[in-house]
Protein backbone atom coordinates (compact mmCIF):
# COMPACT_ATOMS: atom_id res chain seq x y z
CA UNK A 1 0.00 0.00 0.00
CA UNK A 2 1.57 3.68 -1.08
CA UNK A 3 2.09 6.35 2.12
CA UNK A 4 -0.22 7.89 0.60
CA UNK A 5 -3.26 5.41 1.10
CA UNK A 6 -2.08 4.79 4.51
CA UNK A 7 -2.91 8.58 5.21
CA UNK A 8 -6.09 8.68 4.04
CA UNK A 9 -7.20 5.26 5.60
CA UNK A 10 -5.89 6.96 9.06
CA UNK A 11 -7.83 10.13 8.33
CA UNK A 12 -10.80 8.33 7.22
CA UNK A 13 -10.51 6.04 10.65
CA UNK A 14 -10.42 8.76 12.46
CA UNK A 15 -13.60 10.86 10.59
CA UNK A 16 -15.52 7.44 11.50
CA UNK A 17 -14.80 7.14 14.82
CA UNK A 18 -15.22 11.00 15.73
CA UNK A 19 -19.18 10.30 13.84
CA UNK A 20 -19.76 7.30 15.66
CA UNK A 21 -19.08 8.32 18.87
CA UNK A 22 -21.29 11.56 18.22
CA UNK A 23 -24.03 9.47 16.76
CA UNK A 24 -23.48 7.80 20.72
CA UNK A 25 -24.97 10.28 22.21
CA UNK A 26 -24.38 11.29 26.18
CA UNK A 27 -25.47 7.92 27.06
CA UNK A 28 -22.29 6.83 25.79
CA UNK A 29 -20.56 7.55 28.55
CA UNK A 30 -18.29 4.58 27.83
CA UNK A 31 -17.49 5.40 24.48
CA UNK A 32 -16.30 8.76 25.16
CA UNK A 33 -14.27 7.74 27.61
CA UNK A 34 -12.51 5.38 24.45
CA UNK A 35 -12.62 8.71 22.55
CA UNK A 36 -8.83 8.54 22.85
CA UNK A 37 -8.22 11.86 19.85
CA UNK A 38 -4.84 12.21 20.87
CA UNK A 39 -4.27 8.38 19.00
CA UNK A 40 -3.99 7.52 15.64
CA UNK A 41 -6.04 4.86 13.68
CA UNK A 42 -4.90 2.35 15.64
CA UNK A 43 -4.75 -1.85 15.05
CA UNK A 44 -2.09 -3.05 16.28
CA UNK A 45 -0.92 -6.51 14.16
CA UNK A 46 2.03 -7.10 15.60
CA UNK A 47 3.72 -10.18 13.78
CA UNK A 48 1.60 -12.81 14.11
CA UNK A 49 -1.42 -14.00 12.09
CA UNK A 50 -5.05 -13.58 12.90
CA UNK A 51 -7.86 -14.73 10.78
CA UNK A 52 -11.65 -14.33 11.36
CA UNK A 53 -14.49 -16.27 9.27
CA UNK A 54 -18.01 -16.06 9.32
CA UNK A 55 -20.18 -18.52 7.82
CA UNK A 56 -23.32 -16.58 6.97
CA UNK A 57 -26.73 -19.43 7.27
CA UNK A 58 -28.69 -17.86 4.70
CA UNK A 59 -32.87 -17.90 5.19
CA UNK A 60 -32.88 -17.80 8.75
CA UNK A 61 -31.69 -20.59 10.57
CA UNK A 62 -33.82 -22.00 13.05
CA UNK A 63 -32.45 -21.96 16.33
CA UNK A 64 -34.71 -23.73 18.07
CA UNK A 65 -34.04 -26.73 16.14
CA UNK A 66 -30.18 -26.19 16.16
CA UNK A 67 -30.04 -25.82 20.08
CA UNK A 68 -33.40 -27.84 21.93
CA UNK A 69 -34.33 -27.46 25.67
CA UNK A 70 -33.64 -30.44 26.84
CA UNK A 71 -34.31 -30.99 30.10
CA UNK A 72 -37.46 -32.62 31.09
CA UNK A 73 -39.55 -29.54 32.45
CA UNK A 74 -38.10 -27.51 29.57
CA UNK A 75 -38.21 -30.42 26.54
CA UNK A 76 -42.20 -30.55 27.63
CA UNK A 77 -42.71 -26.50 27.10
CA UNK A 78 -41.10 -26.75 23.66
CA UNK A 79 -42.67 -29.80 22.71
CA UNK A 80 -46.11 -28.21 23.58
CA UNK A 81 -45.50 -25.12 21.80
CA UNK A 82 -43.75 -26.45 18.71
CA UNK A 83 -46.47 -29.47 18.45
CA UNK A 84 -46.27 -33.21 17.97
CA UNK A 85 -47.45 -34.35 21.64
CA UNK A 86 -44.97 -36.24 23.79
CA UNK A 87 -42.05 -35.53 21.83
CA UNK A 88 -43.19 -36.85 18.69
CA UNK A 89 -42.69 -35.36 15.04
CA UNK A 90 -45.71 -35.69 13.45
CA UNK A 91 -48.54 -33.07 13.67
CA UNK A 92 -45.95 -30.37 14.56
CA UNK A 93 -41.90 -29.77 14.05
CA UNK A 94 -40.92 -30.98 17.55
CA UNK A 95 -37.27 -33.46 17.49
CA UNK A 96 -37.99 -36.66 19.70
CA UNK A 97 -36.36 -36.12 22.77
CA UNK A 98 -34.60 -39.47 22.60
CA UNK A 99 -32.88 -38.37 19.80
CA UNK A 100 -31.15 -35.42 21.58
CA UNK A 101 -29.44 -37.95 24.55
CA UNK A 102 -26.45 -38.06 22.24
CA UNK A 103 -25.82 -34.48 21.83
CA UNK A 104 -26.88 -33.21 25.50
CA UNK A 105 -24.64 -30.34 26.68
CA UNK A 106 -23.32 -29.85 29.93
CA UNK A 107 -21.14 -26.56 30.79
CA UNK A 108 -17.77 -26.43 32.03
CA UNK A 109 -17.69 -24.90 35.77
CA UNK A 110 -21.76 -25.72 36.56
CA UNK A 111 -23.20 -23.25 34.92
CA UNK A 112 -26.69 -22.61 35.25
CA UNK A 113 -29.12 -21.15 32.72
CA UNK A 114 -32.36 -19.85 33.28
CA UNK A 115 -35.12 -21.69 34.78
CA UNK A 116 -32.05 -24.24 34.80
CA UNK A 117 -32.46 -24.85 31.10
CA UNK A 118 -30.41 -28.34 29.73
CA UNK A 119 -29.50 -27.45 26.12
CA UNK A 120 -29.04 -30.56 23.66
CA UNK A 121 -27.52 -30.06 20.14
CA UNK A 122 -29.39 -30.64 16.80
CA UNK A 123 -28.74 -34.70 16.64
CA UNK A 124 -26.71 -34.41 13.61
CA UNK A 125 -24.31 -32.26 15.11
CA UNK A 126 -22.11 -34.62 17.25
CA UNK A 127 -18.98 -33.10 15.89
CA UNK A 128 -19.93 -29.61 17.42
CA UNK A 129 -21.21 -31.61 20.43
CA UNK A 130 -17.20 -33.18 20.96
CA UNK A 131 -15.59 -29.47 19.81
CA UNK A 132 -18.26 -27.95 22.84
CA UNK A 133 -16.86 -30.70 25.35
CA UNK A 134 -13.00 -30.12 24.83
CA UNK A 135 -13.64 -26.40 24.90
CA UNK A 136 -13.12 -25.13 21.20
CA UNK A 137 -16.78 -24.13 20.51
CA UNK A 138 -18.88 -21.84 22.77
CA UNK A 139 -22.66 -20.81 22.04
CA UNK A 140 -23.91 -17.31 21.90
CA UNK A 141 -27.58 -17.12 22.99
CA UNK A 142 -29.98 -14.58 21.83
CA UNK A 143 -27.89 -12.06 19.62
CA UNK A 144 -29.53 -10.25 17.09
CA UNK A 145 -29.24 -6.79 15.39
CA UNK A 146 -30.20 -3.56 18.03
CA UNK A 147 -29.59 -0.07 17.59
CA UNK A 148 -29.89 0.26 21.63
CA UNK A 149 -30.52 -2.02 24.57
CA UNK A 150 -34.27 -2.26 24.01
CA UNK A 151 -37.25 -3.91 26.66
CA UNK A 152 -40.74 -5.59 25.26
CA UNK A 153 -42.02 -2.51 26.72
CA UNK A 154 -40.03 -0.10 24.89
CA UNK A 155 -40.64 -2.20 21.57
CA UNK A 156 -43.87 -2.01 22.03
CA UNK A 157 -44.01 1.82 22.34
CA UNK A 158 -45.24 3.93 18.99
CA UNK A 159 -42.15 6.28 20.33
CA UNK A 160 -39.40 4.93 17.60
CA UNK A 161 -37.11 8.14 18.50
CA UNK A 162 -36.55 7.28 22.05
CA UNK A 163 -36.74 3.81 21.21
CA UNK A 164 -34.59 3.12 18.00
CA UNK A 165 -35.10 -0.40 16.68
CA UNK A 166 -33.44 -1.83 13.17
CA UNK A 167 -35.34 -0.61 10.22
CA UNK A 168 -37.41 -3.06 8.64
CA UNK A 169 -37.65 -6.27 10.74
CA UNK A 170 -38.06 -10.04 10.28
CA UNK A 171 -37.30 -9.08 6.07
CA UNK A 172 -34.51 -11.35 4.53
CA UNK A 173 -32.67 -8.83 2.67
CA UNK A 174 -33.07 -5.96 5.26
CA UNK A 175 -31.52 -7.96 7.98
CA UNK A 176 -29.09 -9.68 6.06
CA UNK A 177 -27.31 -6.26 5.34
CA UNK A 178 -28.35 -5.37 8.80
CA UNK A 179 -26.76 -8.34 10.48
CA UNK A 180 -23.61 -7.70 8.13
CA UNK A 181 -23.32 -4.12 8.16
CA UNK A 182 -25.37 -3.33 11.22
CA UNK A 183 -26.94 -0.69 8.65
CA UNK A 184 -30.14 -0.94 6.54
CA UNK A 185 -30.44 -2.87 2.84
CA UNK A 186 -28.52 -0.53 1.00
CA UNK A 187 -25.10 -0.22 3.09
CA UNK A 188 -22.03 0.15 1.26
CA UNK A 189 -19.90 -1.37 3.98
CA UNK A 190 -20.34 -4.43 6.49
CA UNK A 191 -18.37 -4.78 9.70
CA UNK A 192 -16.00 -7.46 8.03
CA UNK A 193 -14.88 -4.83 5.52
CA UNK A 194 -14.43 -1.99 7.92
CA UNK A 195 -11.66 -4.44 10.07
CA UNK A 196 -10.76 -4.91 6.85
CA UNK A 197 -9.87 -0.95 6.48
CA UNK A 198 -8.50 -1.02 9.93
CA UNK A 199 -6.08 -4.03 9.17
CA UNK A 200 -5.30 -3.53 5.58
CA UNK A 201 -1.69 -1.79 6.07
CA UNK A 202 -0.54 -4.63 8.03
CA UNK A 203 -0.65 -6.86 4.89
CA UNK A 204 1.95 -6.93 2.23
CA UNK A 205 -0.89 -7.12 -0.44
CA UNK A 206 -4.09 -5.21 1.51
CA UNK A 207 -6.29 -6.82 -1.98
CA UNK A 208 -6.12 -10.48 0.32
CA UNK A 209 -7.30 -8.89 3.56
CA UNK A 210 -10.87 -9.88 2.78
CA UNK A 211 -11.82 -12.90 0.89
CA UNK A 212 -14.80 -14.28 -0.11
CA UNK A 213 -15.29 -17.82 -1.08
CA UNK A 214 -18.91 -17.04 -1.53
CA UNK A 215 -19.46 -14.33 -3.84
CA UNK A 216 -20.67 -10.83 -3.45
CA UNK A 217 -21.28 -10.33 0.28
CA UNK A 218 -22.08 -6.46 2.12
CA UNK A 219 -20.45 -8.12 5.20
CA UNK A 220 -16.16 -8.04 3.27
CA UNK A 221 -16.94 -4.34 1.92
CA UNK A 222 -15.09 -1.58 3.35
CA UNK A 223 -14.87 1.98 3.14
CA UNK A 224 -11.10 0.95 1.52
CA UNK A 225 -10.86 -2.27 1.95
CA UNK A 226 -12.16 -4.60 -1.46
CA UNK A 227 -13.77 -8.50 -1.06
CA UNK A 228 -11.71 -10.05 -3.25
CA UNK A 229 -13.47 -13.61 -4.62
CA UNK A 230 -12.16 -16.39 -4.91
CA UNK A 231 -13.63 -20.11 -6.53
CA UNK A 232 -13.72 -23.72 -4.47
CA UNK A 233 -10.51 -24.36 -6.21
CA UNK A 234 -9.33 -20.99 -6.33
CA UNK A 235 -8.35 -17.61 -7.83
CA UNK A 236 -10.91 -16.49 -10.34
CA UNK A 237 -9.21 -16.27 -13.64
CA UNK A 238 -10.15 -14.39 -16.88
CA UNK A 239 -10.41 -17.66 -19.24
CA UNK A 240 -9.46 -15.88 -22.66
CA UNK A 241 -6.62 -15.17 -20.77
CA UNK A 242 -5.66 -17.83 -18.99
CA UNK A 243 -6.40 -19.90 -21.76
CA UNK A 244 -5.91 -19.83 -25.79
CA UNK A 245 -8.83 -17.68 -26.83
CA UNK A 246 -10.23 -19.61 -29.56
CA UNK A 247 -7.11 -22.05 -30.02
CA UNK A 248 -4.76 -18.87 -30.37
CA UNK A 249 -2.30 -17.47 -27.53
CA UNK A 250 -1.81 -14.38 -29.88
CA UNK A 251 -5.49 -13.83 -29.30
CA UNK A 252 -4.86 -14.30 -25.43
CA UNK A 253 -2.05 -11.70 -25.84
CA UNK A 254 -4.25 -9.37 -27.56
CA UNK A 255 -7.04 -9.67 -25.28
CA UNK A 256 -4.86 -8.70 -22.29
CA UNK A 257 -3.24 -5.98 -23.86
CA UNK A 258 -6.52 -4.63 -24.48
CA UNK A 259 -7.85 -5.41 -20.62
CA UNK A 260 -4.66 -3.80 -19.13
CA UNK A 261 -3.26 -0.87 -21.20
CA UNK A 262 -3.18 2.53 -20.44
CA UNK A 263 -5.78 5.00 -21.63
CA UNK A 264 -6.81 8.25 -21.75
CA UNK A 265 -10.15 8.03 -21.37
CA UNK A 266 -10.98 8.03 -17.26
CA UNK A 267 -13.57 5.18 -17.47
CA UNK A 268 -11.66 3.20 -19.93
CA UNK A 269 -8.44 3.64 -17.45
CA UNK A 270 -10.48 2.35 -14.14
CA UNK A 271 -11.38 -0.70 -16.38
CA UNK A 272 -8.32 -1.47 -17.35
CA UNK A 273 -6.55 -0.90 -13.90
CA UNK A 274 -8.67 -3.18 -11.79
CA UNK A 275 -8.96 -6.06 -14.77
CA UNK A 276 -4.97 -5.51 -14.14
CA UNK A 277 -4.85 -5.80 -10.89
CA UNK A 278 -7.46 -8.99 -10.70
CA UNK A 279 -5.15 -10.55 -13.58
CA UNK A 280 -1.87 -9.77 -11.27
CA UNK A 281 -4.08 -11.48 -8.00
CA UNK A 282 -4.74 -14.50 -10.08
CA UNK A 283 -1.24 -15.37 -10.57
CA UNK A 284 -0.28 -14.61 -7.30
CA UNK A 285 -2.53 -16.61 -5.82
CA UNK A 286 -2.64 -19.60 -8.14
CA UNK A 287 1.17 -19.32 -7.40
CA UNK A 288 0.74 -19.58 -3.58
CA UNK A 289 -1.61 -21.92 -3.67
CA UNK A 290 0.06 -24.57 -6.23
CA UNK A 291 2.20 -26.14 -3.45
CA UNK A 292 -0.47 -26.49 -0.45
CA UNK A 293 -2.15 -29.96 0.08
CA UNK A 294 -3.80 -30.66 3.22
CA UNK A 295 -4.20 -34.21 4.46
CA UNK A 296 -7.52 -33.03 6.45
CA UNK A 297 -10.34 -34.55 4.17
CA UNK A 298 -13.16 -31.66 3.41
CA UNK A 299 -15.00 -34.56 1.12
CA UNK A 300 -17.99 -36.08 3.23
CA UNK A 301 -18.59 -40.06 3.21
CA UNK A 302 -21.74 -39.46 1.13
CA UNK A 303 -22.68 -36.54 -1.02
CA UNK A 304 -21.74 -33.36 -2.04
CA UNK A 305 -20.65 -30.29 0.73
CA UNK A 306 -20.53 -27.07 -0.57
CA UNK A 307 -20.09 -25.75 2.21
CA UNK A 308 -16.87 -27.89 3.01
CA UNK A 309 -15.62 -26.47 -0.38
CA UNK A 310 -15.49 -23.07 0.27
CA UNK A 311 -13.98 -24.19 4.05
CA UNK A 312 -11.34 -26.12 1.92
CA UNK A 313 -10.17 -23.03 0.23
CA UNK A 314 -9.77 -20.34 2.71
CA UNK A 315 -7.63 -23.06 4.92
CA UNK A 316 -5.33 -23.51 1.89
CA UNK A 317 -5.64 -19.39 1.82
CA UNK A 318 -4.29 -19.63 5.27
CA UNK A 319 -1.91 -22.32 4.58
CA UNK A 320 -0.27 -20.18 1.81
CA UNK A 321 -0.60 -16.67 4.12
CA UNK A 322 3.04 -16.32 4.18
CA UNK A 323 3.77 -16.55 0.01
CA UNK A 324 0.69 -14.01 0.03
CA UNK A 325 2.45 -11.47 2.84
CA UNK A 326 -0.73 -11.78 4.61
CA UNK A 327 -0.84 -11.16 8.86
CA UNK A 328 -4.43 -10.30 9.35
CA UNK A 329 -7.25 -11.38 6.86
CA UNK A 330 -11.42 -11.84 7.54
CA UNK A 331 -13.48 -14.72 5.58
CA UNK A 332 -16.73 -15.04 4.19
CA UNK A 333 -18.39 -18.31 3.36
CA UNK A 334 -21.87 -19.95 3.22
CA UNK A 335 -24.61 -22.01 2.86
CA UNK A 336 -28.59 -21.30 1.80
CA UNK A 337 -31.84 -23.16 2.16
CA UNK A 338 -32.70 -22.26 5.68
CA UNK A 339 -36.15 -20.55 5.14
CA UNK A 340 -38.02 -23.72 5.84
CA UNK A 341 -41.70 -22.13 6.55
CA UNK A 342 -42.75 -26.06 5.76
CA UNK A 343 -40.81 -29.32 6.00
CA UNK A 344 -38.40 -28.07 8.92
CA UNK A 345 -38.00 -31.40 10.21
CA UNK A 346 -36.89 -33.31 6.75
CA UNK A 347 -34.73 -30.63 5.80
CA UNK A 348 -33.01 -29.44 8.32
CA UNK A 349 -31.36 -32.05 9.76
CA UNK A 350 -29.41 -32.14 6.21
CA UNK A 351 -28.09 -28.95 6.11
CA UNK A 352 -27.12 -29.18 10.23
CA UNK A 353 -25.23 -32.29 9.09
CA UNK A 354 -23.41 -30.09 6.25
CA UNK A 355 -22.71 -27.35 8.62
CA UNK A 356 -21.83 -30.10 11.69
CA UNK A 357 -19.10 -31.78 8.98
CA UNK A 358 -17.78 -28.70 7.69
CA UNK A 359 -16.79 -26.62 10.62
CA UNK A 360 -15.35 -29.45 11.90
CA UNK A 361 -12.88 -30.55 8.80
CA UNK A 362 -11.68 -26.58 8.80
CA UNK A 363 -11.16 -26.62 12.19
CA UNK A 364 -8.87 -29.76 11.75
CA UNK A 365 -7.29 -28.17 9.06
CA UNK A 366 -6.33 -25.28 11.54
CA UNK A 367 -4.90 -27.82 13.89
CA UNK A 368 -3.02 -29.47 11.04
CA UNK A 369 -1.50 -25.93 9.91
CA UNK A 370 -0.34 -25.21 13.89
CA UNK A 371 -2.99 -22.18 13.73
CA UNK A 372 -5.89 -23.11 15.86
CA UNK A 373 -5.64 -20.45 18.24
CA UNK A 374 -5.33 -18.18 15.24
CA UNK A 375 -8.51 -18.60 13.59
CA UNK A 376 -11.74 -18.17 14.68
CA UNK A 377 -14.81 -19.22 12.91
CA UNK A 378 -18.25 -18.00 13.56
CA UNK A 379 -21.96 -18.24 12.36
CA UNK A 380 -24.68 -15.72 11.17
CA UNK A 381 -27.87 -16.02 10.33
CA UNK A 382 -30.73 -12.85 8.46
CA UNK A 383 -32.38 -13.79 11.96
CA UNK A 384 -33.74 -16.57 13.82
CA UNK A 385 -37.04 -18.04 13.81
CA UNK A 386 -40.66 -18.46 15.46
CA UNK A 387 -40.50 -21.09 18.17
CA UNK A 388 -44.37 -21.56 17.72
CA UNK A 389 -45.07 -23.72 15.19
CA UNK A 390 -46.92 -22.77 11.82
CA UNK A 391 -47.50 -26.36 11.26
CA UNK A 392 -44.96 -27.71 9.22
CA UNK A 393 -42.44 -25.33 10.02
CA UNK A 394 -41.36 -21.60 11.46
CA UNK A 395 -41.76 -17.95 10.33
CA UNK A 396 -39.28 -15.32 10.74
CA UNK A 397 -37.79 -13.90 13.97
CA UNK A 398 -34.88 -11.53 15.42
CA UNK A 399 -32.73 -13.28 18.09
CA UNK A 400 -30.80 -16.51 17.40
CA UNK A 401 -28.01 -18.62 18.91
CA UNK A 402 -24.72 -18.76 17.41
CA UNK A 403 -21.39 -20.52 17.25
CA UNK A 404 -17.89 -19.35 17.95
CA UNK A 405 -15.25 -22.33 17.37
CA UNK A 406 -11.48 -22.24 17.46
CA UNK A 407 -8.40 -22.54 19.92
CA UNK A 408 -8.36 -18.84 21.02
CA UNK A 409 -12.63 -19.62 22.49
CA UNK A 410 -13.32 -19.99 26.05
CA UNK A 411 -15.88 -23.10 24.68
CA UNK A 412 -17.66 -25.26 26.50
CA UNK A 413 -19.89 -23.13 27.83
CA UNK A 414 -22.81 -20.41 26.93
CA UNK A 415 -22.31 -16.41 26.60
CA UNK A 416 -25.48 -13.94 27.24
CA UNK A 417 -28.64 -15.11 28.66
CA UNK A 418 -31.13 -17.47 27.90
CA UNK A 419 -34.38 -17.28 26.75
CA UNK A 420 -37.57 -18.27 27.95
CA UNK A 421 -39.15 -21.26 26.68
CA UNK A 422 -42.48 -19.44 25.74
CA UNK A 423 -43.90 -17.64 23.60
CA UNK A 424 -45.67 -15.00 26.13
CA UNK A 425 -42.16 -13.90 27.92
CA UNK A 426 -41.01 -10.42 28.24
CA UNK A 427 -37.69 -11.80 25.93
CA UNK A 428 -39.88 -12.19 22.92
CA UNK A 429 -42.07 -10.02 20.90
CA UNK A 430 -44.88 -12.53 19.52
CA UNK A 431 -45.05 -16.36 18.58
CA UNK A 432 -41.72 -16.76 20.21
CA UNK A 433 -39.57 -14.42 18.49
CA UNK A 434 -37.00 -13.43 20.49
CA UNK A 435 -36.23 -9.94 21.56
CA UNK A 436 -32.13 -9.76 21.21
CA UNK A 437 -30.62 -9.25 24.81
CA UNK A 438 -27.16 -9.06 22.76
CA UNK A 439 -26.24 -7.27 19.82
CA UNK A 440 -24.62 -7.84 17.00
CA UNK A 441 -22.51 -4.76 17.69
CA UNK A 442 -21.67 -6.76 21.03
CA UNK A 443 -20.38 -9.97 19.13
CA UNK A 444 -18.96 -8.24 16.05
CA UNK A 445 -16.89 -6.04 18.95
CA UNK A 446 -15.49 -8.74 20.80
CA UNK A 447 -14.38 -10.81 17.49
CA UNK A 448 -12.69 -7.54 16.60
CA UNK A 449 -11.03 -6.77 20.06
CA UNK A 450 -9.16 -10.25 19.38
CA UNK A 451 -8.67 -9.65 15.81
CA UNK A 452 -6.60 -6.66 17.20
CA UNK A 453 -8.55 -4.05 16.79
CA UNK A 454 -7.75 -1.07 19.23
CA UNK A 455 -10.69 0.25 21.99
CA UNK A 456 -11.11 3.91 20.43
CA UNK A 457 -11.57 1.97 16.83
CA UNK A 458 -14.53 -0.37 17.65
CA UNK A 459 -16.87 2.15 16.97
CA UNK A 460 -15.56 2.67 13.38
CA UNK A 461 -16.31 -1.10 12.96
CA UNK A 462 -19.53 -1.69 15.22
CA UNK A 463 -21.42 2.00 15.07
CA UNK A 464 -23.72 1.29 18.08
CA UNK A 465 -21.73 -0.18 20.71
CA UNK A 466 -21.36 3.13 22.48
CA UNK A 467 -24.79 2.33 23.62
CA UNK A 468 -23.91 -0.88 25.51
CA UNK A 469 -23.22 -1.62 28.30
CA UNK A 470 -20.29 -3.50 27.65
CA UNK A 471 -18.27 -4.18 24.08
CA UNK A 472 -16.70 -7.67 25.12
CA UNK A 473 -18.78 -10.47 25.91
CA UNK A 474 -16.03 -12.67 27.13
CA UNK A 475 -15.65 -15.63 24.93
CA UNK A 476 -11.88 -15.27 23.31
CA UNK A 477 -9.22 -15.52 25.33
Amino acid sequence: MHISQMDDLSRRAFLRRSKQLAIAGTAASWATGLAGIGEAAAFSAGTDYKALVCIFLYGGNDHNSTLIPFDSNNYDLYSAIRGGGAGQTAGGITLARASLAATALTPSGGQTLTNNLQYALAPEMTRMKARFDEGKMAAILNVGPLVAPLTLSQYQSSNLVANPRPAKLFSHNDQQSTWQSSKPEGATDGWGGRMGDLAMSSNTNALFTCISATGNAVFLSGQQALSYQVSSSGALAVNGIKNALFGSSAGSSALRTLMTQTSNHVLEAEYNRVAKRSIDAEGVITAALQPVTLATSFRPATGNNGLASQLQVVARMIAARQPLGAKRQVFMVSMGGFDLHDNLISRQGGLLAQLDFAMDAFYRATVELGVADKVTTFTASDFGRTLQSNGDGSDHGWGSHHFILGGAVKGGRYYGVAPEVSVRSPDQVGQGRLLPTLSVDQYSATLASWFGVSNSELPSVAPNIGRFSSANLGFMA
